[in-house]
């Protein structure tokens, strides 16, 4: 069974070896190149990797249709909660049977799927991505990874332990802007990196608001309790679906969640980052009155300033401190970029400090430069990395192609073993958001506390209290169970 796994789990593994060899077995009577009977590049349909898609509205929707548009993928198969959402990819995968219960999908179908894509909100992407890599099936998660810290370590250990290949969307990890960066910075015109800064103009959503007083009808098209999944009961509200529950912690993780692992690609893969050693954070206030602060644990707040130190890599001289800003919230401008100079692309950006020089980039990586930005006349530095074609769609397009070749065999932009870490960097700077009024109501003086985080325990040592949002509670029938 292990070798199955490490093939392309399935009958679909099976098939394709008996076509192989049953084409072999005929070559002595007559040899037609596959190109000839089906055009250049032609996969028969046998050959083409079986998706199932769950999540198929919003940006699974955008997912799927990428998978497809690679040309070496079926959608076999889609799955949404609710049906509103997956009207679109329904229409254009006729073929595709559908399902509302991911558990049912996977339980039916799972000797004719080769790979999972994961787009649902944050609460229930290691529930399905796990239960999916417990089959053997190739995983796709959106971004963040997961909801919390001890997920980002389960789903990290088990890419390994069930020999999958996996992606996260994090598809500015395939844009040339990251491998750009890192071969300035590995040729010397950065010096030491030792300050990072990455800022967003999220949230666009609702934060810092009390939860919804009033429940309301849940729509005839959506099965709550499935979109409910891993987080608490509670009854439906308006504005909740399809959107606005990335500012609810029960579902979401924040402006972080929603633009961290784009913008902290840069600095991982340029500085080989991993794990934080201490993290503080300021968050922005509302108020519901003239003198009273508004407190709504439930809500993210509209905005923050999350400080996280990395230890020493193997390419950095110290320790690295990296700056969160969101809200609107962000860093002083260089003195060495122009007046009139897009400061990231206005609303986001990534600004690497060394001690030799400074570079900057937009969301995702792209538009990289050095700074002041005249040195980009007539700079020439070789290329070390190789590109990924067609960049943000290429993500897509890679790891299909890693999943036909079979696991180990070819390489991925944002593989579990990089995606948690990652992932882990952000929900650690949530732990400190999360904890900033914890602090006041347990005692500890002023908001802006410093945690220190125990690597190989996964816990903070200096403020219990913030652990319960290391690995919380899962809704009954909802758990997820995993033993490293």
């Amino acid at each position: 069974m292990d070798n199955q796994k490490e093939n392309n789990v399935g009958t679909n593994a099976s098939r394709r070896t008996f076509l192989k060899s049953g084409a072999t077995a005929a070559a002595g009577f007559m040899i037609v190149p596959r190109h000839v009977l089906g055009g250049k590049g032609f996969l028969a349909p046998s050959d083409k990797l079986q998706v199932a898609g769950i999540g198929a509205g919003g940006k699974g929707e955008s997912d799927i249709k990428n998978f497809a548009d690679s040309g070496k993928a079926d959608i076999a198969f889609l799955c949404d909660v609710d049906d509103r959402r997956a009207a679109n990819s329904v229409k254009r995968f006729p073929k595709a049977k559908y399902y509302k219960n991911y558990r049912e999908l996977l339980d039916k179908e799972q000797k004719n799927i080769d790979a999972v894509s994961v787009s649902t909100p944050d609460h229930n992407h290691t529930i399905i991505a796990l239960a999916a890599m417990q089959l053997g099936k190739h995983v796709y998660v959106q971004k963040p990874l997961t909801h919390d810290v001890w997920e980002a370590r389960v789903l990290t250990d088990a890419a390994k332990k069930y020999k999958v290949v996996t992606q996260m969307g994090n598809q500015g990890a395939s844009n040339d802007g990251p491998r750009q960066i890192r071969e300035w910075f590995e040729a010397g015109l950065l010096g030491d990196v030792h300050t990072v800064y990455c800022w967003t103009d999220r949230p666009v959503w609702p934060s810092g608001i009390p939860w919804p007083t009033q429940p309301a009808s849940v729509p005839a098209e959506l099965d709550w309790d499935l979109w409910l999944g891993t987080a608490p009961q509670k009854d439906y509200v308006e504005k909740l679906v399809p959107f606005n529950w990335r500012g609810w912690w029960d579902y979401g993780t924040g402006a972080l969640g929603d633009m961290g692992c784009h913008l902290l690609e840069v600095p991982f893969s340029t500085l080989g980052l991993k794990y934080v050693q201490d993290v503080q954070a300021s968050v922005g206030t509302v108020y519901v009155d003239e003198f009273k602060r508004g407190y709504f644990p439930e809500s993210c707040p509209p905005s923050s300033h999350a400080t996280l130190t990395f230890p020493k890599t193997e390419r950095t001289a110290g320790p690295v401190k990296l700056h969160w800003m969101d809200g609107g919230i962000q860093p002083e401008r260089p003195e060495e970029l122009g007046a009139n100079e897009a400061f990231g692309d206005g609303g986001n950006g990534i600004l690497l400090i060394g001690t030799k020089g400074k570079a900057l980039a937009d969301t995702y990586g792209k538009n990289a430069r050095l700074l002041p930005t005249s040195k980009m006349q007539g700079l020439s530095v070789p290329q070390k990395y190789d590109r990924v074609p067609g960049g943000d769609s290429g993500h897509y397009a890679q790891w299909v192609e890693a999943c036909l070749a079979g696991y180990g065999k070819k390489a991925v932009s944002s593989p579990f073993e990089i995606a948690g870490p990652l992932t882990e960097a952000l929900l650690m700077a949530n732990l400190a958001i999360r904890g900033s009024d914890l602090r006041i109501d347990n005692g500890y003086p002023g908001r802006n506390l410093k945690l220190l985080w125990d690597n190989a325990q996964m816990k903070v040592t200096n403020f219990d209290v913030v652990n319960q949002f290391v690995k919380r509670n899962y809704r009954a029938g909802h758990e997820v169970n995993y033993q490293f």
